[in-house]
């Protein structure tokens, strides 16, 4: 079973806090004074509502719709999660369709083209990007640290299998309650 970070709406105070972690956590310099509007991209967002708010992200999901209609084979199985590869990616945007939470986002990006000798070109080019869990990240998901009021958690398939028997031991005990 795959890994994903689930969040907690009746915790969440929509800081936007794992926003700004999360753009720090994949910028290239981890430079909190390069941030602007333009280059303001985060894997995770955070809805909110008039008396709610919580956070969007990839949920790694088996089936993987995004996967199943990139035509390049750019978005894979690895390590227990959903990645893009970047390499791969041409920005048909696809992936964004066929998602069915909304966390496939779509950014436009200023590349760097080698060129020949010490002539380099600068182009456009458009990728998906997703919350890939800080894959490669030795503590984790960035986000689920910074968050000041604990609405987001990790789910594994250990932590699932607990809640799961968490739930059928209370569902029994009201069932069991209401029988006497």
């Amino acid at each position: 079973m795959n890994r994903f970070v689930i969040a907690d709406p009746k915790s969440c105070i929509g800081c936007r806090t794992c926003e700004v972690a999360c753009v720090i956590a994949h910028s290239t310099d981890n430079d909190v004074a390069n941030l602007s509007v333009k280059n303001f991209t985060p894997r995770i967002r955070v809805v909110k509502g008039q008396t709610i708010s919580t956070a969007i992200l990839c949920r790694h999901c088996e089936d993987a719709p995004c996967a199943e209609v990139c035509p390049n084979g750019a978005i894979v199985r690895s390590n227990n999660s959903i990645q893009v590869i970047q390499e791969k990616c041409i920005g048909c945007k696809t992936c964004a369709i066929a998602c069915p939470y909304g966390a496939m986002n779509i950014v436009t990006k200023t590349v760097t083209i080698p060129g020949n000798g010490a002539v380099a070109s600068m182009r456009q080019k458009t990728e998906a990007q997703k919350c890939d869990l800080c894959e490669g990240k030795a503590d984790g998901p960035t986000c689920i640290k910074v968050c000041p009021t604990n609405a987001l958690r990790l789910v594994t398939p250990e932590s699932l299998e607990t809640m799961l028997r968490k739930k059928q031991e209370r569902a029994a005990l009201e069932e069991a309650a209401e029988i006497n």
